[in-house]
C-alpha cells in the first residue's frame, strides 16, 4: 500500500482503541513515537496532516559556493543544451569536482531546467504481486494523431498487458464506459484501478458518474498526485514508446484502428520487455476470476458500519448540518467513520470525502486510498 493509504489505516484503527498502541505500531512497521505523531497530525489537520511531506531540510549550510555556482551556470548558457552529466566533465577539466546530481540541483535553482528534463528516471520498478490486481488507464496526448485526443489505454500493473487501446476519439463518460464493459467481459474485473484527475473520471466535486459506476463492480480506485504523471509511470512509459512507433513507422495511416489492434497484439504478444526478463506481456498475464456484473446490487457494508444515505441534491445531514457530499451519489448510501472530529465518507470501498465536524469543512479526497477497513475489523 502506498503511504498515504498505511497512515489512514493506523489513525482509524488507532481511534478505535481495539489493540494495545504498541502492537499496533509494530504491526504497521512504525515506532510509538512516529505512530504519536500520525495520531496528533490526524486530530490537528485530518488527512492534509498525514500526507507526505516535503523532506527538504530547512537549512543547507553545505551548499554550494556562490562562485562554483556561477561557473555552473556559465557554462549551462554556453551549452543549454547539455546536462548535468556533460557539464560535469566540462567542470572537472577546469578542475571542479562536483558531483552530477548536485550540479543539477543548481540548475534547478536557477531555473535553468525544461520541463521535459524534470522527471528523473526510474531506479527501482514497483508494480503489483499479480495480474489483474491494478489496472493503469489514461488518454494519450494528441501528437501525431488525427483526433483531438490521443487513443485510451489500459494497461495492467503486474504484466504491462494492454488490455484497451482504443482511438474512442472523445472523452465522453458513455464511449469510455463502452469500451471498460467490453474490457470487463473479456478480461473480468480488475481489484483495483489508477488514473489521473482528468476528464472522464473526475470533475470539480469530486469523483465522476464514472467512477462511482466502477466503484459499484467492487473496484477500489486510486488517484495519482495532481502534476505527477510517474505515479502511472507503466502506462506514461507506454505512451512514449507508442509515439516512438508512431514517429519510426510513419504514423498510423487512414485505418487507425487497425494500426491499434496490430500494435496492442504486438505489445502484448511478441515485444519482450526488459522488466519483465525479456519476456511478453501475455506469458504472464491471465483473465481475472472476477466476472462482470452490468446489474450490481447494491453494494453491502459491513453490519456494523455507520450508513447514510445521500439526498437528492447531493447532501448529507449529519451533526445540524447539510454536508455536500457529491451531486453523482444522490439516493445512494455511504459510510461514515468517525474519527475525534472528522468524519470519513466512503462510497463503497473508497474513501471520497472527509467532513471536519469542528472547522465546518468538506474536503474532496483527491487520492482515495481504498483501505480494507471496510472489509474486515480492525
Amino acid at each position: 500500500m502506498n503511504a498515504q493509504e498505511q497512515r489512514v489505516r493506523f489513525v482509524v484503527a488507532a481511534s478505535r482503541g481495539e489493540r494495545p498502541f504498541s502492537r499496533l505500531c509494530e504491526e504497521f512497521g512504525i515506532s510509538r513515537p512516529t505512530g504519536l505523531l500520525w495520531v496528533q497530525r490526524y486530530r490537528e489537520a485530518g488527512l492534509a496532516g498525514i500526507a507526505e511531506r516535503s523532506r527538504r531540510p530547512l537549512h543547507s549550510p553545505w551548499r554550494t559556493a556562490a562562485e562554483l555556482e556561477e561557473q555552473v551556470v556559465g557554462l549551462r548558457q554556453r551549452y543549454p543544451d547539455w546536462g548535468a552529466r556533460k557539464l560535469r566533465v566540462l567542470l572537472s577539466a577546469q578542475g571542479v569536482q562536483l558531483p552530477r546530481n548536485t550540479i543539477h540541483r543548481i540548475l534547478l535553482r536557477h531555473g535553468l531546467v525544461r520541463e521535459v528534463e524534470r522527471q528523473a528516471a526510474a531506479t527501482q520498478r514497483f508494480e503489483r504481486a499479480e495480474p489483474n490486481q491494478l489496472w493503469q488507464m489514461d488518454f494519450k496526448g494528441p501528437k501525431q494523431w488525427h483526433q483531438t485526443v490521443g487513443p485510451l489505454s489500459v494497461l495492467d500493473d503486474h504484466s504491462r498487458y494492454l488490455l484497451v487501446l482504443q482511438a474512442v476519439g472523445s472523452t465522453r463518460a458513455e464511449l469510455v464506459r463502452e469500451q471498460l464493459e467490453s474490457a470487463f467481459q473479456r478480461c473480468g474485473v480488475p481489484e483495483g484501478m489508477l488514473m489521473d484527475h482528468g476528464i472522464p473520471w473526475w470533475n470539480p466535486s469530486g469523483a465522476s458518474s464514472l467512477a462511482l459506476w466502477l466503484m459499484k463492480q467492487g473496484i477500489g480506485l486510486h488517484w495519482s498526485r495532481i502534476r505527477h504523471p510517474q505515479t502511472q509511470g507503466k502506462v506514461e512509459r507506454f505512451h512514449g514508446a507508442l509515439q516512438r512507433a508512431l514517429d519510426c513507422r510513419g504514423g498510423a495511416g487512414e485505418d487507425a484502428q487497425a494500426w491499434l489492434d496490430q500494435y496492442r497484439w504486438e505489445h502484448n504478444h511478441v515485444r519482450p520487455h526488459e522488466a519483465l526478463a525479456m519476456e511478453t506481456p501475455a506469458s504472464h498475464w491471465r483473465p481475472s476470476p472476477r466476472s462482470y456484473d452490468p446489474n450490481p446490487p447494491r453494494w453491502e457494508y459491513p453490519p456494523e458500519a455507520w450508513v447514510r444515505k445521500v439526498d437528492s441534491s447531493g447532501k448529507l445531514k449529519l451533526a445540524g448540518r447539510n454536508w455536500n457530499i457529491s451531486q453523482s451519489l444522490a439516493g445512494d448510501w455511504v459510510q461514515l467513520v468517525k474519527i475525534d472530529q472528522r468524519v470519513q465518507v466512503y462510497y463503497c470501498r473508497s474513501l471520497i470525502r472527509e467532513l471536519d465536524l469542528e472547522g465546518q469543512r468538506s474536503t474532496i479526497v483527491e487520492r482515495c486510498p481504498s483501505p480494507e477497513v471496510l472489509q474486515q475489523k480492525l
